[in-house]
């Protein structure tokens, strides 16, 4: 198999019911083992692979994650798209728990994480403007509504070190310049657009972050974060069979060629 479509997220977004699993594959890069085998099979009747971006059992921490095998890994699979569940706080009162952000923009607060795979004799700077693929952005904003997920269509991520949360200072700080927040989104998605990778990521909020000075409730958040899952399956698997073969609607696969190489 040869899938064109990968999806890189936690273990509880694919239903093994729904996910067919044909094969699991254990891929060696030059940046070492990605998190864990990519499981390459059909969802739907659309070839997929899946990366556990945190590995089995969730062993690795965001700052831990090696984002440049996981990437390397999918591309030399042959994948051209990828998709990205992942769970945010919020910091915006009108962005609710239980709704989904399609991102497209995002602001970097990381601090030690390997961004680039061009940091050898070759220097490549490539435009990220907009860092998103549009042509994806659109095909899952489109479903989402149509299934009735409540989702808001653009929203800008900004993206922690981790693993500890922010304090209420940063909270406040962050706010002023982003929608939501989170600790896996960079460098993952600039990853991709080095590797002229097509990339969308589907943010689920699972609460509040620490501006709102609300004490939170772990039981609601998990709770929060289980219909989440269950939004973003259905969401994925409506999707998938209408995302087109051909990428001639977006700019990702000319990444590389108009920076120069």
């Amino acid at each position: 198999m040869a899938p064109r479509i990968g999806i890189i997220g936690g273990t509880g977004v694919y239903d093994p019911k729904m996910f067919k699993i044909k094969d699991k594959i254990t891929l060696s890069t030059p940046y070492g083992a990605p998190s864990d085998a990519l499981q390459v099979g059909e969802l739907d009747g659309v070839e997929v692979a899946f990366l556990p971006r945190h590995g089995s059992g969730h062993v690795y921490p965001p700052h831990k994650v090696n984002y440049r095998a996981n990437i390397w890994a999918m591309k030399q699979l042959g994948v051209e798209r990828i998709i990205s569940p992942c769970a945010v706080g919020s910091l915006k009162e009108d962005i609710k728990p239980g709704e989904l952000v399609i991102v497209d923009q995002f602001i970097d607060f990381t601090k030690g994480r390997d961004y680039t795979f061009y940091d050898g004799a070759k220097t490549v700077h490539i435009s990220l403007a907009d860092p998103f693929c549009p042509e994806l952005n659109s095909l899952f904003a489109k479903e989402a509504k149509r299934l009735k997920i409540p989702h808001h269509v653009g929203g800008t991520y900004v993206c922690i070190e981790g693993p500890r949360f922010s304090t209420r200072a940063e909270s406040r700080m962050y706010r002023q310049f982003a929608d939501i927040i989170g600790m896996t989104l960079v460098p993952e998605c600039q990853l991709a657009r080095e590797l002229d990778m097509c990339y969308t990521s589907l943010a689920t909020v699972t609460d509040y972050d620490v501006w709102a000075e609300e004490p939170v409730d772990i039981s609601i958040v998990l709770k929060v974060m289980a219909e989440n899952v269950e939004k973003v399956r259905k969401l994925i698997s409506a999707t998938l069979p209408k995302i087109p073969a051909a990428r001639k609607k977006c700019p990702c696969p000319n990444t590389l060629k108009e920076a120069g190489l």
